[in-house]
């Protein structure tokens, strides 16, 4: 009996440590539990603070500067502040959220311009049809009136135009005038009459053909785009210097127009934005064009898109910024010898022409003849030369009335013209009637309030 009471204490002591030892067992495993549960507790207020923190900056930086890089590509878009303390599926949540938010404002501005340029190509249209019923009013008034004013505001009258047909142009818009086919010089002429300060550009023809022309339908897109670029070299240049425009021509490629400043130039920055706006891109939106909107440059890219032409900027070599404007040969024709170029358009300069500096050669004076068999006359005697007919003209006269007509300057004509008013007002007044002012004193060219002409405009 005894060694059976011994086993079974045996037997209980080992069922009392057994016990013991998954108690202390248990609770080890409690405590490990306890600690798993705290620490993943605290992961997870890290996690949730973390994500916190993420929403909270794409509120108030990732998705405001995500619009704002629609706009201006150079700004940077902030990306996810603590990476490693959000998961991978709340991450890609957030990048698809700024995604969201880009694609439902471009979507917006786009709704918005588009409402826009609905609004201005109405407008547009409506102040346009008004100022050519001004011009067409001006022009009846200027052959009933003398008044050297009417030609000032035909002039401004052409301004707001210009204006208004480049706005038309931006907005989608049809030009608003149709033209026949017109030479070359014309249109470049033309484009310098819609410019503030036209008298500093100076026209330089070196085509081969004088009678070469655009064809119709690009007529009148190559004048405004033209003008554009002329507005943009005078206005960013000193009032003292010259633009100088170049019309030339090439063998297959078609006619080109170089216009040079000596104006202010361009930082990179500019340079490469006036670049991508000359090129043409698929969408230009009225809200990036700046305030006061600088048009130019996107109403040229704009035309370049819709009819082919080509425009290049680059540093020019007076100081200031060269454009150079090319119309593809596809849009070129020649016109018929019947018709008559303007007088004021330049004629093409040629290779061989003599220099303006060289002086005509005086002519050697003629001996007298001498009686024949006879000694020499002491003093030479005076013969009685026939009248010259006054209707004709000697071929050097001629010639040197052909080269100053061709070498008057659109100034020199403007005076012509004042003088034969200034003439018509004399014989007016002779007859009873009362004589205008001066065209001296008003004469177009002097724009004594041109500031509040100038094109502000790239």
């Amino acid at each position: 009996m005894g060694w059976i009471v011994a086993v079974i204490a045996v037997a209980a002591a080992v069922v009392a440590v057994a016990r013991a030892q998954s108690a202390a067992r248990s609770e080890h495993l409690a405590l490990a539990r306890a600690e798993l549960a705290e620490r993943q507790s605290k992961a997870a207020e890290a996690r949730t603070a973390a994500l916190t923190d993420e929403i909270r900056q794409l509120a108030r930086e990732r998705i405001p500067v995500a619009a704002l890089a629609l706009s201006h590509p150079t700004a940077r878009v902030p990306g996810l502040r603590e990476a490693t303390e959000v998961d991978g599926d709340s991450a890609r949540l957030l990048t698809e959220a700024v995604q969201a938010a880009c694609t439902a404002v471009v979507e917006e501005r786009g709704r918005v311009d588009a409402a826009a340029r609905a609004a201005m190509r109405g407008t547009s249209a409506k102040i346009q049809s008004l100022l050519n019923q001004s011009q067409q009013l001006l022009h009846e008034l200027q052959h009933e009136y003398d008044d050297p004013r009417i030609l000032q505001l035909d002039f401004r009258n052409e301004l707001a135009l210009r204006r208004t047909q480049s706005t038309a142009v931006l907005c989608d818009a049809w030009p608003g005038l149709a033209r026949q086919n017109s030479p070359l010089v014309e249109i470049v002429l033309g484009a310098q009459s819609r410019v503030a300060g036209y008298e500093r550009i100076k026209v330089a023809n070196h085509l081969r053909d004088e009678r070469l022309a655009l064809v119709a339908r690009a007529a009148e897109p190559l004048a405004i785009a033209l003008a554009e670029l002329l507005a943009n070299a005078t206005a960013y240049s000193h009032p003292d210097t010259e633009v100088q425009v170049t019309v030339q021509q090439s063998g297959g490629r078609g006619a080109f127009l170089v216009v040079d400043d000596a104006g202010i130039g361009m930082d990179d920055d500019a340079l490469d934005r006036a670049r991508a706006l000359l090129a043409g891109p698929s969408e230009i939106l009225l809200t990036e064009l700046g305030d006061p909107p600088q048009t130019g440059f996107a109403v040229v890219g704009r035309l370049v898109v819709q009819y082919g032409f080509n425009c290049h900027i680059e540093a020019s070599p007076f100081g200031g910024m060269r454009t150079i404007l090319r119309v593809p040969a596809h849009l070129l024709t020649v016109m018929k010898d019947d018709h008559s170029l303007s007088a004021l358009a330049p004629k093409p300069m040629r290779a061989h022409a003599s220099s303006p500096d060289s002086a005509p050669v005086e002519p050697k004076p003629v001996p007298a003849p001498q009686p024949v068999g006879g000694p020499p006359a002491e003093l030479p005697s005076r013969r009685r030369r026939p009248p010259r007919p006054t209707p004709a003209r000697s071929a050097a006269a001629a010639d040197t009335w052909e080269r100053e007509k061709v070498s008057r300057t659109p100034e020199q004509a403007g005076a012509s013209w004042a003088a034969l008013q200034q003439g018509t007002l004399n014989g007016r007044s002779v007859a009873g009637r009362s004589s205008a002012p001066a065209a001296d004193d008003h004469h177009p060219d002097n724009h004594d309030d041109q500031d509040d002409q100038g094109d502000d405009e790239k």
